[in-house]
């Protein structure tokens, strides 16, 4: 439990200060893939949000979900990737292929898709290669690109605020 507190704080302080170096590049790239890091302690609705995408014409192969549990029992299955607290080392970087193949695509979109600042989330969402993020307004304003001012279980007013703005910015 202590070890573990240990490399959380260890690992919220390289993140913390590699993202007062980040420099936040524009893209005028239309968007075709979209990455989701999801943090299933708070929400569940993976399925209704991935539909808005699809919806919104997003095509259902262009999209990729990474979800974070707290907790991972050892015979659960998933059909999708999960990475916790133990997929973390102690120098901020990720061990889990799964994570670090969803962190090296470079999607157009990503969605962070999390209210509350956990320290895996932080980093994978840090670290990926995506164009363009966007996520809540209660995250660090370092770490995304735009935000939006709501909650994780308000999901449709995420979703329309999200494509009213992209449709503004014409990345639709």
């Amino acid at each position: 439990m202590f070890l573990n507190y240990l490399k959380d704080f260890s690992t919220k302080k390289i993140v913390k200060n590699s993202l007062s170096n980040v420099k936040h590049s524009a893209s005028d790239k239309v968007i075709k893939t979209v990455g989701i890091i999801f943090d299933e302690t708070y929400f569940y609705e993976r399925e209704a949000l991935v539909n808005e995408l699809i919806t919104n014409g997003i095509a259902e192969s262009d999209i990729k979900i990474l979800v974070f549990k707290n907790k991972i029992k050892k015979n659960e299955v998933f059909d999708y990737p999960v990475f916790s607290h133990k997929d973390l080392s102690w120098h901020g970087t990720v061990d889990k292929r799964e994570v670090r193949e969803f962190i090296a695509e470079p999607f157009d979109l990503l969605i962070n898709y999390y209210d509350t600042e956990k320290v895996a989330l932080l980093l994978v969402s840090h670290l990926s290669k995506a164009s363009f993020k966007v996520g809540f307004a209660s995250i660090d304003k370092r770490l995304n690109h735009f935000m939006i001012d709501t909650n994780a279980e308000n999901y449709k007013v995420f979703m329309d605020e999200l494509f009213k703005y992209l449709k503004i910015l014409n990345k639709l």
